[in-house]
């Protein structure tokens, strides 16, 4: 008899594997048409059998049997590249930078540098957007197509002579962002930066790429009226529906006044906007250049007091005076036993629908002028989503309610043709949100810190995992793989992992980092945190509550020689893995 698996060792040839792409779907029928009788005997054999069985005569010719083959036949060898890869997980605000904040400078470059020295391949990110002024939250932004300001390098304004060395603030020691600090020394250097750029002479060459920015963003229009009306001093303690009505419904004529009467502040915004845009791209193209690919994230949802809910109103499930009556969240989880009450607008997906979803294929096709590839936060919202009611304090009590699904994605792609997506599918996690994920064909999730509780068939346990799918140790909702060992974890936890993983526990963190690097999904992304054996004082965010996330940093610009030991670490585990890149042909 034939086996259908060559023994180990063995290698299979080019012709052989042709015919391997018969063998899955013969093995999936055989069971219901093949019946056998006791062993010895003839075998009765179905007409449907026959048909099983009958593989059809080949379309393409080849050499008959008994021929001989050529010379070069025992060379040619499948490859069993299958693309895998490892990267870091780590936000700008993060990065070493003398003001404050972690910038897109030239330690975003050392940092594309560290990552290509050591044979990572991608570089993930938290939204760049504007994040919202109380909490800084960048899932909960202003603007879902702007850059954030305050990432901004005050030294590559130095370079393009738009600022002077001796005009930048005095030099803040490494801590966690401050970020109302952080804003009241560096946007008015922006807007010094903008202001020279727009009447100076010596400038033109600048001057004439922001106007070709202008001109290609249509959309920044819309931003700058918001951000300007929102902080006037007599709006910037009130939400958009708070406004007087001709500005809060967007009447011609208001439009048109407010325009001429704030065209400083709005040219401003729009020059700040191009800044970004310009420092951000050339560290997508060096990145690019070093051969890592940079991961954007998208959240599903939009804040409320932003300028796409502002600007785009029949998009957005509202009442009369603009307020959402439901709103989104997620019921209960791991994360937080009441759920987690985001407070954004829900999307009125009819009306977009009848639009033929061109605000979401717009919102995507920036994410990808900006990303080589983009998550989506909360993907199973396109296929279900949480409501709960306005005045609800928690997320406990709501509805599932029906996503738009995979008419979405097809007019994504009509639209913008391949769109590399990875869907954030943690959470409740239902048959249809599985079945939408992989009709799209995107990679999915599993997270490495979930795996141990609810027994071997966990699907974040590595023996459960899939090809086409990122793993992580954690996440940046996460708590950090050495904190939670030492706090979160109960003593089932622990023993299990000290059993799966064969380990004491005392370098928790790499032991994780390697089994997530050993695993078959084709992306393993590493937090910067865990590459750093931190504790929880180094947590990112912590889901459930609104205050204290998004501030940690880390360390000064000594920290790459600091960190050369676990960057070599990385490389041997990404070359024991098959996770380094290829060589070019």
């Amino acid at each position: 008899m034939i086996p259908l698996r060559a023994p180990q060792g063995v290698r299979y040839t080019q012709q052989i594997d042709r015919s391997q792409q018969v063998l899955p779907q013969l093995r999936s029928r055989a069971p219901q048409s093949v019946s056998h009788v006791a062993a010895g005997s003839r075998r009765a054999v179905s007409r449907r059998s026959v048909r099983a069985f009958a593989w059809g005569t080949p379309k393409t010719t080849g050499p008959a049997p008994g021929e001989v083959l050529g010379k070069d036949y025992d060379q040619k060898i499948p490859s069993y590249n299958k693309g895998r890869r490892a990267g870091i997980l780590l936000h700008p605000t993060s990065l070493p930078g003398p003001y404050g904040i972690g910038d897109i400078g030239d330690e975003a470059k050392r940092f594309v540098d560290w990552l290509a020295d050591h044979g990572m391949q991608c570089w993930q990110l938290l939204p760049l957007v504007p994040p919202d002024p109380m909490y800084y939250s960048p899932y909960s932004g202003t603007d879902a197509n702007c850059g954030n300001p305050l990432v901004v390098s005050i030294e590559e304004l130095i370079k393009d002579g738009l600022l002077e060395f001796s005009e930048t603030p005095p030099r803040v020691p490494i801590a966690d962002v401050d970020y109302p600090a952080v804003a009241a020394a560096k946007l008015p250097l922006l807007k010094r930066a903008a202001q020279r750029l727009l009447k100076e002479d010596r400038f033109t060459r600048l001057r004439e790429e922001y106007l070709k920015y202008r001109k290609e963003h249509p959309w920044v229009e819309d931003s700058a009226l918001f951000d300007v009306a929102r902080n006037l001093p007599e709006l910037s303690q009130l939400a958009w529906w708070q406004w007087p009505e001709p500005l809060r419904l967007r009447q011609k004529e208001a439009l048109k006044e407010f325009r001429e009467t704030n065209k400083d502040a709005i040219d401003e915004f729009v020059v700040i906007q191009y800044f970004f845009e310009k420092q951000w791209k050339a560290i997508r193209s060096y990145a690019n250049g070093k051969g890592i690919k940079l991961i954007g994230d998208m959240p599903i949802y939009v804040g409320g007091h932003s300028a796409d809910v502002w600007a785009n109103r029949h998009l957005f499930e509202l009442n009369e005076a603009g307020l959402p009556e439901q709103v989104s969240g997620v019921p209960p989880d791991a994360f937080s036993a009441t759920g987690q009450l985001w407070g954004s607008p829900l999307y009125k997906w009819p009306a977009h629908k009848k639009e033929g979803f061109k605000w979401w294929t717009a919102r995507m096709a920036r994410t990808l002028e900006l990303y080589d590839e983009c998550r989506i936060d909360h993907f199973r919202g396109f296929a279900g989503y949480w409501s709960v009611d306005a005045n609800e304090t928690t997320a406990m009590n709501g509805n599932w309610r029906q996503g738009p699904g995979l008419e979405l994605f097809t007019a994504m792609k009509k639209a913008l043709g391949a769109v590399p997506i990875l869907a954030e599918d943690l959470g409740v996690i239902t048959t249809d949100v599985v079945a939408l994920r992989e009709a799209i064909g995107a990679p999915g999730m599993v997270v490495l810190q979930f795996a141990w509780g609810g027994g071997p068939g966990n699907v974040h346990l590595p023996h459960n995992h899939y090809e086409n799918c990122f793993v992580y140790p954690g996440t940046h909702d996460n708590e950090t793989a050495v904190g939670w060992f030492r706090g979160s974890a109960n003593d089932t936890d622990k023993s299990y992992i000290k059993s799966y993983l064969r380990t004491d526990g005392g370098d928790i963190a790499w032991d994780f980092i390697r089994a997530c690097m050993a695993a078959v999904p084709r992306t393993c992304v590493i937090m910067m945190q865990d590459v750093m054996r931190l504790d929880n004082t180094a947590r990112m965010n912590t889901p459930g509550t609104a205050a204290g996330n998004w501030r940690w940093r880390m360390g000064d610009g000594n920290v790459w020689n600091s960190l050369k030991k676990e960057g070599e670490d990385l490389r041997k585990v990404a070359h024991d893995t098959n996770r380094l890149p290829k060589p070019k042909a």
